[in-house]
């Protein structure tokens, strides 16, 4: 490992040599490669960086990840490097040669910016060498930004021995290990910014669903409401998946922008929307299912507007790194609103009624979804082969946007992943591990297809959880690899995930219907009942799924009765849950939940915690403690996850076999407990608890509690 002292005297050396030609790389001819080569690559080798990757470790675990590939002409570039730790990524930089004038040059500052705000990081760097420029990347970047706009620190090379200290306790790798970098990026909480990127792209996508649901409703007169929802969400999801492909290098960059030159720009996308629909296979352009599209009349302008407003310099968003669990967020809230149509059928866009009564959508948390994964899928495989995993079934009954389904399939693929590694194939023809580090597109698709299973009421979330898993599983694809399967194995690239994700009433099957033959059709439509056993017939012929997990809705039952009624009496009768008073219909999941689950399967939701002791939870608590399913809690207490609610939520895990300890800790913390700190943690004895409150003692007083419970369960 190199010392402090080391890297001090190795920086010395290279100021000197960078000093002696400074004139002669000013001039324009010693380019930004020779840069990074002679000057930016030694700077952060003496940090302690493994620049090379001369521990010989796949892509997706090198320390530092070189995107050097030029997008658009000599304007902007994937970010030259990205400093990883245990494969998260710390920070970005951005190299240039020294004749560009980096404190005031407005492009340099701009672009590096996009990448780290797009990203959610919360500094980026471009640099030199001659000189070096921290950002803030917690600021929306505006092309007209001044170059010193949220610059945090400004150093020459001449600064940078007087400010070794700083640069070794904030950059170099033993330090960054230890936490030194954290501290530094937390010390303003405004840096954080995780919340100005997902706002943003919210915004955007707001205003391209207003321009078509005008358009549409005005040129397309016989459209009904339902058609122009479809409509517009399917125009939105089409054309985010293939300019963030352009982004990545799966697709030609500049593709969407040629098609608003001029004729019929709605035709001009048709045209791209078929070949990939010829490529991808992804149902997301399939035009057999589709009618309502191809025949769509839409203004010129909206398109021009909508194509405009993603690519550079006017879009502050850089695709290519923009992280999964955004994408995510952004659909979750765009998700809570709907497309109505007035008397003269103008289109106004709605909060839906259910997401206003429940006070808005709260998006989970990446952390916690990580956590909910680990639990259970992560216990669950721990082990195991390929071979076994395959016949793993994880589904989330209410997937939204599909969060913890991304969440779940990316464990999946890193987990692969390092198995193959550590435990290559025999035969090369076999290994599912491609030359350059990541796992081949045929064994994403694979494990897509065989583990990740979903379900939502919602028509439109079902189709937006299609889009984010299929994003996912193009991740590290370019244009040579797709079309060596399109050449060479005769196979679009993508699977169609109409078996995996379905449309339907998680709650609700249909034995509903067996006495309700005077229903309208939009009340059956409302209703939308789903027969589980049938859906997934393969799977229930085994028992049931092996994970189930998710963050069920939140909706008190005075607001079902309001909306539908019908359906509160059939969860009165066909829920024990539903049995007292005035229940919030998450209990109804974690009962539904359970009974999805095989003889060894497991459950992780995240959810409020009031069931612990409301009257209503009663229910709930004895069917689960009567049958020992309780595997383990977090109790969250007082403490906020969703920062934007006053809801108090809990991780609770079951399993659908016996057990006779809980696993319980408490969390006065949150960012403690994200760090492995609880303020309390211990075993509980299932059979101290029952269909009464739940008080979860632990520790010293543990002992005493259960001797005082079984006195009064003798005397009763």
């Amino acid at each position: 490992m190199i010392t402090k002292e080391q890297a001090y005297k190795t920086l010395e050396k290279l100021i000197e040599r960078f000093d002696d030609h400074i004139e002669e790389y000013k001039r324009g001819h010693y380019n930004e490669t020779q840069t990074r080569v002679d000057y930016i690559n030694p700077f952060f080798k003496a940090l302690g960086w493994d620049i090379d990757n001369e521990q010989g470790l796949a892509e997706a675990y090198r320390e530092v990840i070189h995107e050097d590939k030029i997008k658009i002409g000599k304007t902007t570039k994937a970010p030259d490097y990205c400093f990883t730790v245990y494969g998260q990524r710390k920070f970005f930089v951005d190299a240039k040669k020294p004749s560009i004038n980096i404190k005031d040059d407005i492009s340099p500052a701009y672009q590096v910016r996009r990448y780290g705000w797009s990203a959610r990081l919360p500094i980026a760097i471009v640099t030199d060498f001659e000189e070096f420029s921290i950002y803030d990347c917690s600021k929306k970047p505006n092309q007209n930004d001044r170059s010193s706009v949220a610059r945090i620190q400004y150093l020459t090379y001449k600064d940078y021995l007087k400010e070794f200290d700083f640069i070794w306790e904030t950059f170099s790798k033993d330090r960054i290990l230890k936490g030194s970098f954290d501290k530094f990026v937390q010390s303003d909480t405004k840096k954080r910014g995780t919340a100005t990127v997902d706002n943003e792209f919210l915004k955007e996508i707001d205003e391209w669903r207003k321009y078509l649901a005008t358009t549409i409703a005005l040129r397309n007169a016989t459209l009904s409401e339902d058609e122009i929802n479809y409509a517009v969400q399917k125009i939105i999801d089409r054309i985010l998946f293939l300019r963030i492909c352009e982004d990545r290098g799966v697709e030609q960059y500049g593709n969407l922008n040629n098609a608003i030159k001029k004729g019929d720009l709605y035709k001009n996308l048709f045209e791209l929307f078929h070949i990939a629909d010829k490529k991808y296979n992804s149902g997301l352009f399939d035009f057999n299912e589709d009618k309502i599209t191809p025949n769509l009349i839409i203004d010129n302008k909206v398109i021009k507007n909508i194509i405009q407003e993603l690519y550079y310099p006017r879009s502050p968003f850089e695709f290519s790194v923009l992280p999964a669990d955004i994408l995510g967020s952004v659909y979750e809230q765009f998700l809570g609103k709907t497309i109505r149509l007035t008397k003269a059928h103008h289109a106004k866009i709605e909060e839906k009624p259910e997401v206003r009564k429940a006070g808005g959508v709260y998006y989970t948390p990446k952390y916690i979804v990580d956590y909910i994964v680990e639990n259970t899928v992560g216990k669950l495989i721990e082990g195991k082969t390929p071979k076994q995993i395959e016949k793993i079934k994880i589904c989330d009954p209410a997937c939204g946007s599909g969060s913890f389904l991304i969440g779940a399939y990316q464990y999946l693929l890193d987990w692969h992943l390092k198995y193959y590694i550590d435990n290559p194939p025999r035969k090369k023809k076999d290994n599912p591990v491609t030359p350059d580090g990541n796992l081949t597109t045929a064994e994403k698709k694979r494990i897509l297809v065989n583990n990740i299973f979903g379900v939502d009421i919602d028509a439109q979330a079902v189709e937006v959880t299609k889009l984010n898993l299929l994003l996912k599983a193009l991740e590290g694809e370019t244009q040579a690899s797709i079309s060596k399967q399109l050449t060479f194995f005769n196979e679009r690239v993508l699977p169609n995930l109409g078996d995996n994700i379905k449309c339907g009433n998680s709650l609700i099957g249909n034995d509903f219907y067996d006495n309700q033959l005077d229903l309208f059709p939009n009340q059956i439509k409302k209703i939308n009942a789903f027969d589980w056993e049938t859906a997934f017939l393969d799977i229930f012929k085994n028992g049931g799924f092996d994970v189930v997990i998710g963050n069920p809705p939140y909706i008190r039952i005075q607001t079902l009765n309001e909306f539908s009624p019908d359906s509160v009496d059939f969860y009165r009768i066909n829920y024990n849950s539903a049995s007292k008073g005035n229940y919030d219909i998450y209990v109804l999941f974690i009962e539904k939940g359970l009974q999805l689950l095989n003889k060894k399967g497991k459950l992780g939701y995240i959810l409020p915690h009031k069931f612990f002791n409301s009257q209503y939870g009663e229910p709930i608590r004895k069917l689960l403690t009567d049958g020992k399913h309780l595997d383990s809690v977090v109790h969250f207490g007082s403490e906020q996850i969703f920062k934007e609610a006053s809801t108090y939520t809990c991780l609770l895990f079951l399993t659908k076999s016996a057990n006779e300890l809980i696993d319980i800790s408490k969390v006065s913390d949150i960012d403690n407990w994200q760090k492995g700190t609880v303020s309390e943690r211990g075993n509980l004895k299932i059979k101290i608890l029952n269909h009464k409150p739940w008080t979860f003692i632990i520790g010293n007083k543990a002992n005493v509690f259960e001797r005082i419970n079984n006195f009064f369960s003798f005397v009763s």
